[in-house]
């Protein structure tokens, strides 16, 4: 239920990511809007909700992959623990498809390579509550490829490298130099966590 003591009109922003540089950009992009109350930071999910319940903030930017924890995770628990925060996931790396994000409670999701203009009235958007869902086409979000998505798709069903060349007529030295880019461009080690993370952005969706 909407508290009528929170004004719409000067917002506090918790930013949630785990470096350093990023925190000090958006500190000091939204210390500089006039809507902006307060802006906190915490660079772990337990951190993020901990403050959200002290501090009760309007809106929550939440980065997607925080260290091992997962953005969407993060968001879920904010949601759970102060459900007037609202919450904006954003990330550089990856996207998460508008299903799965609403499903863990995140009311919009930004991008990293956005104008800063940009970013700051997606971030008062959602803290005035409203939606912000702009969906950019995957394989330029992500980098990847479309055979590399084939690849990924293909190992996802549990097909091995030369079921995979056989079933895309490729070399296997082919594959694996598209495996090899896969890993590269999700920031993962091998076959488990690169479907895992697929299936955290929404890719199979």
């Amino acid at each position: 239920m909407p508290d009528p003591e929170r004004s719409p009109e000067r917002l506090s922003v918790l930013v949630v990511d785990d470096h350093d540089v990023v925190h000090w950009g958006f500190r000091l992009m939204l210390t500089q809007q006039p809507w902006v109350e307060r802006c906190l930071s915490a660079h772990s999910g337990r951190h993020a909700v901990a403050l959200a319940v002290r501090y009760r903030p309007h809106v929550a930017l939440v980065d997607l992959f925080i260290g091992e924890e997962s953005g969407a995770e993060i968001c879920e628990q904010i949601r759970a623990a102060e459900p007037n925060t609202r919450v904006l996931l954003f990330s550089g790396a990856g996207e998460i498809s508008p299903q799965a994000a609403r499903a863990a409670g995140a009311s919009g999701f930004a991008y990293k390579d956005w104008p800063a203009r940009r970013i700051a009235s997606a971030v008062r958007l959602v803290g005035m509550g409203r939606t912000l869902f702009e969906r950019h086409d995957r394989q330029g979000a992500l980098g990847l490829s479309d055979r590399e998505r084939a690849v990924l798709e293909l190992m996802a069903s549990g097909s091995t490298n030369p079921e995979i060349a056989q079933a895309l007529h490729l070399s296997k030295h082919t594959v694996k130099e598209h495996t090899s880019a896969v890993y590269r461009k999700l920031g993962v080690r091998n076959r488990t966590e690169a479907v895992q993370r697929a299936q955290r952005l929404g890719l199979f969706v």
